[in-house]
């Protein structure tokens, strides 16, 4: 008889040192970066639904500026979705080179899980726009409109509701997040892009070659970069591609694995001074002048009952949380995977349905897919918030559930009993921690007998184990 197969790898297991703390140091940045995020957004939404506002809301999103000989006098809406946007997605871009050739996902055993989960999670959403507007009649136009998760805006959730999520899951979410980014990025600049100046896109090219090689060369100064990124960017915005696939190109392309001697890699130094620049400024700038549309009770219920509005909706609320998790399920199952000790299927599910919620990178797909279509663009808007808000309340109620079983298991993560700055589960096989613990304990032990002697010499009574109180110390 076979052998039964054995499951030999763990899901969701413990994060190796270095890789928690990077995670716990961008997920603090984020976290911030969401709530920025989550003020911007409700300041859109109540500027431009004041009437004796809303033109104003209107005049200032609208404000053009910039060189028209160079092709780049845009209005401030487009300045934000084309050039502050660039500054995320390079951001994406260094998190997605860093995890691949220094993080854990170098490993393609490791890679896999995530991979999938993200691809499932981009495929169903849209999978169920199409069957959704194509059930009404409507424009398949906005197909990837439901796509993209918005990690910021997902962390600003968890902050909010005060939910103690482990390290794995958080560092599940993130990884999620970046490999959807990529993906988004990819979809942008092959389905959005309707026509081509190849003499700008030679240029851009040429520069992109050109960054890359200053790199290879060692040669450092922002001053030599900058103004060359700039270049790279106009260039991309006047080829006919999206600006913001110039941003992650570059990201793509700095060094992220440490050489001897060094304590992070240029990459890594580039992402801890650019993370707040883009969670804290940029994105939510972005959501500033875009998130403003008008709401009313007309409106909403539009967003329910027409097909293209409808099938956004649906694909965040069901298509992200039932891709995510049965590609995460499928993948598990048939990689002889197990889940790691503590976590269940039900945890798995609530972080797919947090990935529901699509904001920063869904609205700028919006205005791309509907591009000439105002109405239209404003009522995906709405329908992006309105996914987004149900995705929220839903995952806040199933982490709510299991909140008391993540802030043991994060207690756990965080116990320093030896308060060496390093948590104890990572020096379970370190001699020199078991010599420090027993080292301490010998000590208590021998303070605890020194009380114990003292109280006996006191009160004069017997000092043990059935020894009985005095009589004025108990209880009546």
């Amino acid at each position: 008889m076979a052998a039964p197969r054995t499951r030999n790898r763990t899901f969701l297991g413990r994060l190796s040192l270095p890789e928690r703390t990077f995670v716990a140091d961008a997920l603090r940045t984020e976290t911030v970066g969401g709530l920025l995020l989550l003020l911007a957004a409700a300041t859109a939404l109540i500027w431009a639904n004041i009437p004796a506002l809303h033109s104003s809301y209107e005049s200032v999103s609208g404000y053009r500026f910039g060189p028209a000989a160079l092709g780049l006098d845009l209005s401030l809406r487009h300045w934000a979705a084309d050039g502050l946007l660039a500054v995320f997605f390079f951001v994406a871009g260094i998190e997605l080179k860093r995890e691949l050739v220094a993080g854990d996902l170098r490993d393609p055993r490791a890679a896999v899980l995530p991979v999938v989960a993200a691809l499932c999670g981009m495929a169903t959403p849209a999978a169920v726009y199409a069957l959704t507007s194509a059930a009404g009649d409507g424009s398949l136009a906005g197909w990837a409109v439901p796509t993209a998760t918005d990690i910021a805006f997902a962390l600003a959730v968890l902050a909010v509701i005060g939910t103690s999520l482990p390290s794995a899951l958080r560092a599940f979410l993130l990884t999620l997040a970046v490999v959807d980014d990529l993906f988004a990025i990819l979809i942008i600049a092959v389905f959005f892009t309707d026509r081509l100046n190849l003499a700008a896109l030679a240029g851009a090219l040429a520069g992109l070659a050109v960054f890359w090689v200053l790199l290879r060369k060692g040669v450092r100064g922002w001053y030599v970069y900058v103004p060359l990124a700039l270049v790279i960017w106009g260039l991309m915005y006047n080829s006919g591609v999206h600006a913001t696939v110039a941003g992650v190109a570059m990201g793509l392309m700095l060094r992220c694995h440490r050489h001897e001697g060094e304590e992070h890699s240029p990459g890594e130094h580039m992402e801890h001074l650019v993370r707040p620049l883009s969670a804290g400024l940029a994105v939510p700038l972005f959501a500033l002048l875009s998130a403003g549309v008008v709401v009313s009770g007309g409106a909403l219920g539009d967003v329910f009952t027409r097909p293209e509005t409808l099938g956004v909706v649906l694909g965040l609320m069901i298509g992200k949380t039932v891709g995510i998790f049965g590609g995460t399920w499928l993948t598990v199952r048939f990689t002889r995977a197990s889940l790691s000790e503590g976590l269940a299927w039900a945890d798995v599910f609530a972080v797919a349905s947090l990935a529901g919620i699509g904001f920063t990178v869904s609205l700028l797909i919006g205005e791309l897919a509907f591009d000439g279509n105002p109405a239209l663009t404003d009522e995906v808007k709405a329908a992006v918030l309105a996914g987004s808000l149900i995705a929220a309340v839903c995952a806040t109620t199933l982490l709510k559930i299991r909140n008391a079983k993540y802030r043991a298991l994060c207690a756990e993560e965080e116990r320093d009993d030896d308060m060496d700055g390093v948590p104890d589960v990572y020096a379970a096989n370190d001699p020199a921690f078991h010599l420090r613990m027993a080292e301490s304990h010998e000590g208590k032990a021998a303070e605890h007998r020194r009380l114990a002697a003292l109280g006996t010499a006191t009160r004069g009574t017997p000092a043990g184990p059935g020894t009985a109180r005095p009589a004025e110390t108990r209880g009546n």
